[in-house]
């Protein structure tokens, strides 16, 4: 796969950097952050931009890019930290849904998400199961012509926010995908920020009555379209990692260059340069390691995919808390005050270790694809 910037990546960059300048600084970040509620604004602006139709096929109105254009995407909106569902709807539920372009209520979604009027989530974590893709308690059955769902799922990313939720069930002991509008009679939802402050929820489905057209998928196909959604998730989950890598860099280099002691800048000091190299190390080799998750998503071979994907991920979470570790630490006493953005950085690359499974998860999966 090419991974150099075409005219088109580099316009299209070019253009969201311009808007996180001016749209996501530090000042206007917080105030969202405060809001505790998705911000409709700013999702139509990202929406503009065709970040909410980037990976929509075309016939539904979006772009249908390349897993490459997604990496460039999410590393731009990872500078900005951006909060707003882009992974989760636009990356991981369109993912899913784009595997069932012939399915009306599939369609109908994804035009909806290209033009930004909707807003997805996909709610697969059980209680006591830790991050297994493996719907146990979640049950679906059939009710005359109606579909009945029954369960709950916790830490549902941006559950509050969305108009949708694509839900991992169960149906006479098969694993099923099944589309469940967020305000429909017998869900009910706990929202709460996360470490890093964004948003999600805990969410109980009280009998919620569906249509049979809810169900996207059932047994092995279901299996496969969730797993798919799930690597493209944790792809640009780690293109988001490396693009705030890369600023936490530039701004602590900024900081050591302006900050004096003994009468010089602290950049000077030759220890301090090597911690900083340190970093920029770590944070190219988790930007390449990216590259290979994102090749990766074009294989035919679903194990295949999956097992590299999951290494990544173990290299960026690793690289992640190192570079934020750093950040802090250079920074001083200053670095753990709510006064300046490396804090939220900070928050944020931890956080990638335990979102979308950590490392003990990861690293179980590629072992158990380790004969692929």
């Amino acid at each position: 796969m090419d991974f150099a910037f075409s005219e088109e990546q580099r316009m299209l960059t070019d253009s969201l950097q311009r808007v996180m300048a001016e749209q996501w600084s530090y000042d206007q970040r917080r105030e969202r952050f405060a809001q505790d509620k998705l911000d409709r604004q700013a999702w139509r602006q990202l929406a503009e931009l065709g970040v909410t139709g980037l990976m929509v096929p075309q016939d539904f109105g979006g772009f249908g890019e390349s897993p490459a254009t997604m990496l460039v995407v999410h590393q731009t909106l990872g500078r900005g930290i951006v909060s707003e569902p882009v992974i989760p709807s636009a990356v991981m539920a369109v993912a899913i849904l784009g595997q069932f372009v012939g399915h009306e209520g599939a369609g109908q979604w994804l035009a909806a998400h290209a033009e930004g009027e909707a807003v997805l989530s996909v709610a697969w974590q059980e209680d006591g199961e830790r991050y297994s893709t493996e719907p146990l308690t979640t049950q679906l059955r059939v009710q005359g012509e109606a579909l009945v769902l029954k369960g709950r799922k916790r830490y549902v990313w941006h559950a509050a926010g969305s108009d949708a939720m694509i839900v991992t069930a169960r149906l006479e002991g098969e694993m099923v995908l099944v589309v469940v509008p967020t305000h429909a009679e017998g869900v009910t939802m706990q929202d709460f920020p996360t470490f890093d402050l964004s948003r999600c929820a805990n969410v109980v489905f009280d009998d919620v009555k569906l249509e049979s057209s809810a169900l996207l998928a059932k047994g092995q196909a279901a299996e496969a379209a969730f797993a798919k959604g799930f690597d493209y998730g944790v792809t640009a989950l780690c293109a988001h990692a490396c693009g705030a890598m890369q600023y936490l860099i530039e701004i602590t280099t900024n900081y050591l260059k302006t900050r004096k002691q003994f009468g010089q800048p602290l950049i000077n000091f030759q220890v301090l340069q090597h911690r900083l190299a340190d970093m920029l190390i770590a944070q190219e080799m988790a930007l390449s390691s990216t590259f290979v998750a994102a090749a990766a998503l074009s294989e035919k071979d679903d194990a295949l995919r999956s097992k590299r994907v999951s290494m990544v991920k173990t290299e960026v979470a690793n690289a992640a808390r190192k570079v934020g570790e750093e950040a802090v630490q250079l920074h001083g006493g200053m670095g753990v005050t709510d006064e300046l953005e490396v804090g939220d950085y900070f928050k944020r690359l931890v956080y990638v270790g335990i979102l979308l499974g950590d490392n003990n998860f990861h690293l179980a999966r590629a072992q158990s694809l380790a004969a692929v």
